[in-house]
């Protein structure tokens, strides 16, 4: 757990160096020790809080990454698997396109996790009503269902896009990325964050039992139904809140779960945290990548990652295949 957490402070420091004006080593010094220079009130008044909140969105993704693959057994499973996703996004499009009375920042959110939870318990019970085992069905309905969202999704956008800005700050918002928070928002975000892990944290043990099998888990005292049920509504609020924050990023969910495990074994007590921790890392990183390859433009978060999630994942399949 000591590398992963190691890993933090590095990755922090490198992020905020990184940028359309990229900075050297030897500012950190200045960063900390003249807080009234104009540089360092640019860097804390906009990067740094950056740099936290996409910090706080790969911990959720993580976080996210490490609850399914530990449900559902599969080391390629990732947190937009079955549909949370799909239903933050169908939330998120109407509180960016749709007219609503509330105001844009109190809808999007609310709107975001209410589809994620929608969509997650629309699965739940699709499974449910078509006499599925637990994860097996869970995986056919929420394959649907992500697919009949994304639809949906498609259809809003065209339907109710009536401006160029509209339609291009959600097309912005599906590539992933973080935009500056004002530091009481990064209190709630790290709040959430706190709130995920708390919640996670007591499922260790179940998804350990789990990964012996259902019939192994039931038989040792596991109530799997309701256990996975549990687990996967955590995961949609996992996936909800890095979807309102981050928009869809990919792979850091399948990525960071896996250099926890490689490095700490199964045990979902040290690899929850720890995927939290590398998901933090992956995603500072990933930013500060995507504001210093082409400034003044910045490259969306989503591309950052996909381009470096894509290699990984072949590497996945590739050791899979060998097992």
């Amino acid at each position: 757990m000591k590398l992963p957490l190691l890993l933090l402070p590095l990755a922090f420091a490198v992020a905020v160096l990184l940028g359309a004006d990229t900075l050297g080593p030897g500012d950190l010094l200045a960063l900390a020790t003249d807080p009234a220079a104009p540089l360092s009130r640019l860097v804390w008044a906009w990067r740094v809080p950056r740099v936290l909140a996409a910090a706080c969105v790969g911990a959720l993704l993580g976080l996210g990454g490490a609850l399914f693959q530990g449900v559902f057994r599969n080391p390629l499973a990732e947190p937009y698997l079955l549909g949370g996703a799909g239903g933050a996004a169908v939330g998120a499009t109407l509180g960016l396109l749709a007219p609503l009375p509330l105001p844009a920042p109190l809808a999007l959110p609310l709107l975001a996790f209410a589809g994620a939870w929608g969509a997650t318990g629309l699965v739940l019970l699709l499974a449910r009503a078509a006499g599925l085992v637990a994860v097996p069905g869970l995986l056919l309905a929420g394959v649907a269902v992500a697919a009949v969202l994304g639809a949906a999704r498609s259809f809003l956008m065209l339907a109710l896009s009536d401006e160029t800005v509209s339609l291009q700050a959600v097309l912005s918002w599906t590539l992933g990325g973080v935009q500056t928070p004002s530091w009481p928002e990064l209190g709630g975000l790290a709040l959430l964050v706190l709130l995920a892990l708390a919640a996670a944290l007591p499922l260790a043990r179940g998804l350990d039992l789990l990964g012996l099998g259902e019939d192994m888990a039931a038989s040792l005292g596991l109530p799997v139904a309701r256990f996975v049920r549990l687990a996967v509504l955590a995961g949609a609020f996992v996936v909800a809140a890095s979807v309102v924050w981050g928009g869809l990023v990919g792979f850091i969910g399948l990525m960071a779960p896996h250099l926890a495990r490689w490095r700490l074994g199964p045990a979902h007590a040290r690899v929850i945290p720890a995927a939290a921790a590398i998901g933090a890392s992956l995603a500072m990183l990933a930013d500060g990548v995507a504001r210093a390859a082409l400034p003044p433009a910045e490259i969306p978060l989503g591309l950052v990652t996909a381009l470096v999630g894509g290699p990984f994942f072949l590497l996945v399949l590739a050791r899979e295949a060998r097992r």
